[in-house]
């Protein structure tokens, strides 16, 4: 099912979202907001099934067409964000750039760092901050919203506890990460508050898109209308959602609504493009024939996953190892598509199942400030490229 919140107050209204995505219905009998809903999970979640059922059949009392303006982020308020980097082309790109290398033991261990869980913004949301010179950057990923996580759960049995998905637009302050990185204490002042997409989508609306602990589908990245990156999702990746909860379960257990990101997402062929513009900046470093794309104030940034449009060329390899999707069959509806929106140019991006039709995933306006210049140090060599685990 699809689920969204409309602005009101801190938490917003909780509403079920049709599968064409054209209307809505306040879901104030069940639960009044989202965070209700994951606190009493098994009780709300087959009634607000029932309600979508109902809905998409043209039974729902109270049905109104869907404005998605007036959408919030689907959880202003989270009791806990943690975010990865489960994607080694992005952190081994970045680090090149600045001449260092990733940790020894990246592919024993997630990293992962604790980030603000409050004030993520709605989709369409100015993003607004106080500098340009603080290098304002996008970085777009999917994050899982969980219910309850207890203590010492394993990666296997991690995915269960899964309830959602949503587009995350992680927002980073380049010029200020670096320094706080050195220091050797994590992220504070560098990762502000970020935005969610309109709509969150129940695993099992993705279908074949969700298996294995990673969902797949092409992530396009525009900023300004000019595409950056058309990104596999579920390849190239170190670890799963299951993973990383376990990584941090194995010292506390979570509060339902705690959001779970794999990071950036990034792709080893560098053709594709890139999640971010701090990396279009690292391989603008590391090869200086590369144009560089800066951007500043003003600038608009739209995510959206186009589905099973483009892979890599070991597709077929990866599909007889059961690693993606098969292909969609003739007349089939593609799974991802998008909405343009007639506000200042941005794009809606949708999150469906490919027998389901499509789910708002996200798309956001954001400012992003020139990157400053790297000096090119034109004896850091690429890194090994290392196997990934199955």
């Amino acid at each position: 099912m699809k689920l969204a919140s409309q602005r009101a107050g801190r938490d917003g209204a909780l509403l079920v979202v049709s599968r064409d995505l054209a209307t809505a219905v306040n879901a104030a009998g069940i639960a009044p907001t989202l965070q209700s809903a994951l606190d009493d999970w098994e009780r709300a979640s087959p009634r607000l099934q029932a309600l979508y059922d109902d809905l998409n059949a043209g039974r729902a009392a109270g049905a109104f067409a869907l404005d998605l303006g007036t959408l919030a982020a689907p959880l202003p308020r989270a009791y806990q964000y943690l975010d990865g980097a489960a994607y080694p082309s992005h952190i081994q790109r970045n680090r090149q750039a600045r001449g260092e290398s990733v940790p020894d033991d990246f592919f024993q261990k997630p990293l992962m760092y604790q980030g603000i869980s409050h004030g993520f913004m709605g989709w369409n949301d100015d993003v607004r901050l106080p500098s340009e010179d603080d290098g304002i950057d996008f970085e777009a990923e999917i994050a899982a919203i969980t219910g309850d996580v207890p203590l010492g759960v394993d990666a296997r049995r991690a995915c269960e506890h899964i309830r959602l998905f949503v587009l995350l637009n992680d927002v980073s302050l380049r010029a200020i990460i670096p320094g706080e990185l050195k220091r050797t204490f994590g992220f504070l002042v560098g990762k502000p508050a970020s935005s969610l997409g309109p709509i969150a989508v129940t695993p099992d609306e993705l279908g074949e898109l969700w298996q294995g602990g990673l969902v797949s589908g092409t992530m396009k990245c525009w900023v300004r209308g000019e595409e950056l990156g058309s990104i596999e999702t579920g390849i190239d990746v170190a670890f799963h959602y299951g993973d990383l909860i376990a990584h941090v379960a194995q010292t506390r257990a979570f509060e339902a609504g705690t959001l779970v990101g794999l990071g950036t997402v990034s792709n080893e062929d560098e053709s594709v493009g890139v999640g971010c513009l701090g990396e279009r900046r690292a391989l603008e470093t590391i090869d200086p024939d590369l144009v560089p794309q800066i951007r500043r104030y003003g600038a608009h940034r739209a995510l959206r996953p186009l589905g099973q449009q483009r892979f890599r060329r070991d597709r077929a390899a990866r599909r007889a190892a059961g690693l993606v999707p098969p292909r969609a069959g003739a007349g089939q509806r593609p799974s991802f598509f998008f909405v343009r929106v007639p506000r200042a140019g941005c794009c809606v991006a949708v999150l469906p199942a490919p027998a389901c039709g499509p789910a708002v995933a996200e798309a956001s306006s954001e400012a992003c400030r020139p990157l400053p210049p790297r000096p090119v140090d034109d004896g850091v060599r690429a890194p090994r490229r290392r196997p990934l685990p199955p």
